[in-house]
């Protein structure tokens, strides 16, 4: 994200015309900046199908990728691939237009909101009955931004990932 872009902040209201359609001109998409947050350890399926997802409504995408130490601290686990690894996966993938790194002690919405002023932050619907997230969507509702929710993808997840190589459980097959 680059602060001293233009980036259009409001969507077209229709498509334009169906002349630009046929030369494959792609739809407008709702919203002009999109941000998501996360660990992306063990980069698997279901990070893949929330970008993918964010990406589709968006037209630029920023992904925060929490460092090691944050790992540690808030989810009282060790990520499995480090960091800098972590941000050049996630920067690779096509639906990403930039990775950033989340500040250990300014991790959380509202910072990251007034940081890039993005319009739309995404996430996965595991978190979306929580409390705390409730209290996210409204900072961003009171700040002219959406919090969107993306079902969870069923069947895989760090957690199993890593349980599996750790022995502990076999991945099931859906």
């Amino acid at each position: 994200f680059d602060p001293s872009k233009a980036y259009p902040r409001t969507v077209p209201a229709k498509a334009e015309s169906s002349e630009n359609a046929d030369k494959g001109a792609a739809p407008p998409k709702k919203y002009p900046v999109g941000y998501v947050a996360g660990v992306f350890d063990m980069f698997h399926a279901g990070h893949l199908n929330l970008l993918r997802r964010a990406k589709e409504q968006c037209n630029y995408l920023i992904v925060g990728i929490v460092t090691d130490e944050g790992v540690i601290r808030h989810k009282k686990s060790n990520p499995a691939i480090p960091f800098v690894e972590r941000m050049e996966i996630v920067g690779a993938c096509r639906y990403v237009d930039q990775v950033v790194e989340i500040p250990l002690n300014k991790g959380d919405t509202d910072e990251a909101y007034r940081q890039y002023k993005f319009d739309v932050q995404f996430s996965g619907s595991d978190y979306q009955d929580d409390p705390k997230w409730k209290a996210k969507r409204d900072f961003l509702q009171r700040h002219g931004a959406d919090l969107v929710f993306f079902p969870y993808t069923e069947g895989i997840s760090t957690t199993l990932l890593k349980d599996v190589v750790d022995g502990r459980e076999e991945r099931k097959n859906d």
